[in-house]
């Protein structure tokens, strides 16, 4: 049984279980510091009865700058999922689905137009885990990770843009239907 809370400083210690699946950015600690100290209601954890970091989601809200307001690529205020993992010992609990809903849930708060996240082209669980939560693909954007897990020799990886839409979105202004065939570049996107 796990239980759900927002981050504190001292679990960065506890992530390493979390942290060792390759398809888990890892970042330094200041990164994780400034989302605690901008964005706590969105950066929640999953524990364990022993005290275990199992799982954990990191976001945001935000829009585009306002240099980027007359571009095609214009984001308005949305919540973004930046980091989403479970421990491997603890999947196919339903842990990151709750992460995820109470992060929709804060965004719903937050007045967002929709959640929307970054994942590889070629993690189909996570495509299929999202999917399954009502995202769909809203644009590709071509080489977006710097390297390729699947192919070290290949020079990166091409991303899906997923959004859920949220309550705010009425009409779907945010989303689309034929999101596979629409690429970007990753400097279109912020």
């Amino acid at each position: 049984m796990a239980s759900f809370r927002r981050f504190r400083p001292d679990d960065l210690d506890k992530f390493s279980k979390c942290n060792l699946d390759p398809l888990t950015e890892t970042y330094d600690l200041s990164f994780y510091l400034q989302y605690f100290a901008k964005w706590p209601s969105l950066f929640q954890v999953a524990e364990d009865p022993n005290g275990n970091i199992i799982g954990y989601i990191m976001g945001k809200l935000e829009s585009s700058p306002d240099y980027f307001q007359y571009s095609e690529h214009y984001l308005p205020w949305h919540a973004h999922i930046t980091a989403l993992t479970v421990a491997p010992g603890a999947r196919r609990l339903g842990i990151g689905k709750i992460l995820t809903e109470n992060l929709e849930v804060a965004a719903e708060a937050g007045d967002a137009w929709f959640v929307d996240l970054f994942v590889r082209k070629s993690n189909t669980k996570a495509i299929t885990f999202y999917e399954g939560m009502g995202y769909s693909v809203y644009r590709v954007v071509k080489d977006y990770y710097g390297d390729n897990v699947n192919d070290p020799t290949a020079h990166g990886e091409d991303a899906y843009d997923m959004r859920k839409p949220m309550s705010r979105d009425k009409t779907l202004k945010h989303i689309r239907e034929d999101g596979r065939n629409h690429d970007v570049q990753p400097e279109d996107v912020f």
